[in-house]
């Protein structure tokens, strides 16, 4: 969908890695190697937009490490391009809006790492019944042209895994209410 406003397939790359997860960062080697281009075309792409203020940068040790701007006033826009070309904001009202105990929506696995690979894993928190969880799953994959791999958790259950520690890294989509923190805290 971007490819006819964006021509470079590098810079779509770039963009989805780091505006679908703002709090991601990532070195030109890292990218490089992500996407199985050389690093001339990466740090062509990321030298042009650091310029242009999209990115910020930051050297630690050796790498430089680029994020998201989200100081920049285009931000909101193409953090909003980049979750409907991923299919993330369908998928998201798809969920809160047809399941009604939910109490939270995360992203885990590849999409919370920035990583449009086709497979949305979804951690939903709640009393959700899973028939109906089910169709929303198998309606909003068609819509999308994803596959979506679900885990409904108790909030007890939520809890309980929180606290042992070994939590997998997850983007929050949606919240009910603030005593539910994100995992990664």
């Amino acid at each position: 969908m971007l490819s006819g406003v964006i021509t470079s397939k590098t810079k779509i790359n770039i963009l989805v890695k780091l505006f679908l997860n703002p709090a991601m960062k990532a070195y030109l080697r890292e990218l490089a190697s992500e996407f199985k281009v050389s690093t001339n075309s990466v740090r062509t792409e990321l030298n042009n937009l650091t310029k242009n203020g999209v990115l910020v940068s930051e050297r630690e040790g050796r790498n430089v490490y680029y994020r998201a701007n989200t100081g920049h006033p285009l931000f909101p826009e193409l953090s909003s391009m980049v979750r409907k070309i991923t299919g993330i904001d369908r998928l998201a009202h798809s969920v809160i809006d047809r399941l009604g105990n939910l109490e939270a929506a995360y992203l885990a696995g590849d999409y919370a790492y920035g990583k449009d690979t086709g497979i949305i894993d979804l951690l939903l928190i709640g009393n959700i019944d899973r028939e109906q969880m089910e169709d929303v799953v198998q309606k909003t994959e068609r819509y999308i042209k994803r596959k979506i791999r679900t885990l409904a958790l108790s909030r007890k259950d939520f809890e309980d895994l929180r606290r042992k520690g070994n939590f997998p890294r997850v983007l929050e989509l949606w919240c009910a209410e603030s005593s539910i923190t994100s995992p990664n805290e």
